[in-house]
């Protein structure tokens, strides 16, 4: 689905913003007015204070609503299929016609029902939506608390020129949504939205917009499928669905064994392979005063916007087959956002600049400043235990892992949350230790099969650097 994705101000869980928090960037903006100010309209004047205007969704909802109950019929036959066949089987062409016509017209006054009684409002403070008939439910979302917010777009709502807006809002486990508004409407509301939650005014924040993007990179299709190619996953998958479901049929003789395993097997590859190339396709990068733009897909297009002060970890990833060519794959945990890939493949030069723009003031450490681990961790972890080093620069806390996939995971000091160092029975034999950090994005780093006095060592000082690093940080604020 087409995705349009913005990030919001990071900020611990059950943590409001300061009453006197101020904002800078594009330009000083005046202390957040309290409720009474009232919403704005995307791309519209502001209404004047004490005003709360209330609106509905885009009148092409109650289409998508309408398919609710019939798919709890959908639902009931695929639960129960034979009790549905011999229930089809006994309805006449009268009686068959007589349901169409009583569900039919009961699914669209359901659609418009629902549609009918879902309101939402923006007011000074936050944003507010009301849904439901016979139970009614009321979301009150503070727009300080706003972790991200997404356009999705799928392919009949690109048709129909509608959206859907996603809000992740802080200590939810579920996203708040408004299915569907028009296109342009959710691209104003969501700019207006992440300008409200950076500390813009309620009179300003409709005009703030989209800060423009220059390009940096795209992916070439051919650069694209040839990394495909050249993955092992996806041969390892294909070869699994080619090998595996003969097998079974030559030891079971059973049709129904051999598809429950055949389809999953052929599901992985196809995902690995056609369903990444599908994803991926046309991935181009842009920088903005917002942080960088992303945009991919070839059926369903994304747009996503990552700020550099949001990102926890970097992965830098090299399959064995793409060292020849020098490429790598760049890959984020960013803390609200399930965004998870920077870079599909690129050079690793091109990547290497695309990261210093993600974490400002960092350098990718080359593979000789990498410290491996002492010989005798081969008795602990035979042959893998060349894949492991560790460096650690000014800036970040730099992990390398892995001997067939090789992957390098940069932590910046100011992201580490807690650190840590673990020793099992077989590496105190050994005289070694691993050093765990964790990061605001809930991933941990480690630094596998370290001497145990180093290991000792780095702890106390990664705490230190971590405390250092959080306080001369910048603020995580958008448009900051």
């Amino acid at each position: 689905m087409l995705t349009d994705r913005a990030i919001g101000p990071e900020r611990p869980v059950g943590l409001a913003a300061p009453a006197d928090a101020t904002v800078t960037g594009r330009a000083a903006q005046p202390d957040r007015p309290a409720e009474a100010a009232g919403p704005t309209v995307p791309g519209g004047p502001a209404p004047a204070p004490g005003d709360v205007i209330e609106r509905r969704l885009h009148p092409v909802t109650p289409l998508r609503r309408a398919w609710a109950p019939v798919a709890v019929v959908i639902g009931w036959a695929v639960h129960d299929p034979d009790g549905a066949q011999r229930h089809l089987t006994r309805l006449t062409t009268t009686t068959l016609l007589i349901g169409l016509a009583v569900i039919v017209p009961a699914a669209a006054l359901y659609g418009f029902c629902s549609w009918w009684f879902t309101h939402f409002a923006v007011t000074g403070t936050e944003l507010r939506i009301r849904t439901g008939l016979v139970f009614r439910r009321t979301a009150h979302i503070r727009l300080e608390r706003i972790q991200a917010v997404d356009v999705t777009q799928p392919l009949l709502a690109r048709v129909a020129g509608v959206a859907k807006l996603r809000l992740d809002v802080i200590g939810t486990d579920k996203k708040d949504e408004l299915a569907f508004l028009g296109a342009d409407e959710a691209r104003a509301l969501r700019a207006e939205l992440l300008a409200r939650a950076a500390g813009f005014a309620p009179e300003t924040a409709h005009e703030v917009g989209e800060a423009p993007a220059r390009q940096l990179l795209r992916v070439p299709p051919g650069v694209l499928a040839m990394s495909l190619v050249l993955t092992g996953a996806t041969w390892g998958s294909l070869a699994a669905a080619l090998v595996v479901p003969p097998v079974l049929w030559l030891a079971t003789h059973s049709l129904w064994t051999v598809l429950a395993v055949a389809l999953p097997l052929l599901g992985a590859a196809g995902a690995s392979s056609v369903g990444r190339f599908v994803t991926e396709y046309d991935w181009t990068v842009g920088e903005s005063p917002d942080g960088l733009r992303i945009d991919h897909g070839l059926l369903d297009r994304a747009h996503e916007t990552v700020p550099p002060g949001r990102v926890q970890t970097v992965r830098i990833v090299e399959p064995l087959l793409w060292r020849r060519r020098g490429w790598v794959r760049v890959e984020l945990d960013v803390a609200g956002s399930s965004n998870s890939v920077l870079l599909p493949v690129a050079p690793r030069a091109i990547a290497e600049e695309v990261v210093a723009r993600v974490l400002p003031g960092v350098t990718v450490p080359e593979h000789t400043a990498l410290t491996p681990s002492p010989r005798r961790a081969r008795w602990c972890v035979p042959v893998w235990w060349r894949g492991y080093g560790l460096a650690v620069t000014d800036a970040v806390f730099a992990a390398r892992s892995g001997l067939l996939r090789r992957t390098l995971a940069l932590v910046p000091h100011a992201k580490v949350q807690s650190v840590r160092m673990t020793q099992g029975p077989w590496e105190r034999a050994r005289g070694l230790a691993g050093v765990s950090v964790d990061t605001g994005a809930d991933k941990t780093v480690t630094a596998r099969l370290r001497d145990a006095a180093e290991a000792r060592d780095l702890l106390a000082a990664q705490a230190e650097r971590s405390r250092t690093g959080r306080r001369d940080a910048r603020p995580d604020r958008w448009m900051a």
